[in-house]
């Protein structure tokens, strides 16, 4: 699908849109704010509003044109619509994919490059991250609370940037699971977010614009998820 606004724009929570394809139910936007869900990252929440009233948007369907925003009923908005999101919880995707990052860049260092089996972040502050670690003490896994909470104090800047996919397959560590990566875009680059001075991969999520905006994070629990995968849930400390 062609280049999501949010990955360029994340600060934007509303803007005005047109509709250039609609059946009922849905309409397809020649832009939108909603990011549609995808790494472990929820679905944006949000309406559209149109001459016609408001809709509550409840899924988001990509397509090689764009993002077709579904909601109840039998609706066809046409013309301009507002597309706003709701800011409080893309702030929330946000602070724990940027901790879920920071989590991944020490366990890939700890733990001789291992890489991540899974992920999944939760709407009530908590978020799961799976990674091929055989053999490891499960200790070893509930002790990376402090070394995560000091990368977050240290407030290290983040950024995005695009780089060719063939160069990002080159370069040690830029992919992280060990069975998808995100989707070379239509010019055959790849995102990458840096969280500068301490790590760097593709991936197609939003973040933080630095790590010491995210809270502080519990390790909650850790599983052992077959004979290879092991699990660490961690929670932000107020949750």
């Amino acid at each position: 699908m062609p280049r999501l606004f949010c990955q360029d724009h994340p600060g934007v929570a509303a803007l005005e849109a047109r509709v250039v394809d609609s059946r009922p139910g849905a309409v397809l936007l020649d832009r939108s704010p909603f990011f549609p869900g995808g790494g472990g990252q929820l679905p944006d929440r949000g309406t559209l509003e149109w001459e016609g009233g408001l809709l509550a948007v409840v899924r988001l369907v990509p397509d090689g044109r764009g993002l077709w925003h579904e909601f109840d009923g039998e609706a066809e908005p046409h013309g301009m619509v507002m597309a706003r999101i709701d800011g409080v919880f893309r702030n929330l995707m946000c602070e724990l994919h940027t901790v879920a990052h920071v989590a991944n860049s020490i366990v890939y260092r700890e733990f001789g490059g291992a890489l991540l089996t899974g992920a999944q972040l939760s709407a009530d502050g908590t978020f799961r991250v799976d990674f091929d670690l055989p053999d490891i003490d499960p200790d070893r896994l509930r002790s990376l609370g402090g070394p995560i909470n000091d990368a977050l104090r240290q407030d290290f800047p983040i950024r995005t940037f695009r780089m060719p996919w063939s160069e990002a397959e080159a370069t040690s560590g830029m992919f992280r699971s060990k069975s998808v990566s995100p989707p070379p875009q239509e010019d055959g680059t790849v995102r990458i977010v840096e969280i500068i001075g301490l790590d760097r991969q593709a991936c197609g999520g939003t973040h933080l614009e630095t790590s010491g905006a995210a809270r502080p994070i519990r390790i909650l629990k850790v599983d052992n998820k077959g004979r290879q995968n092991r699990r660490i849930k961690i929670g932000l400390a107020e949750t």
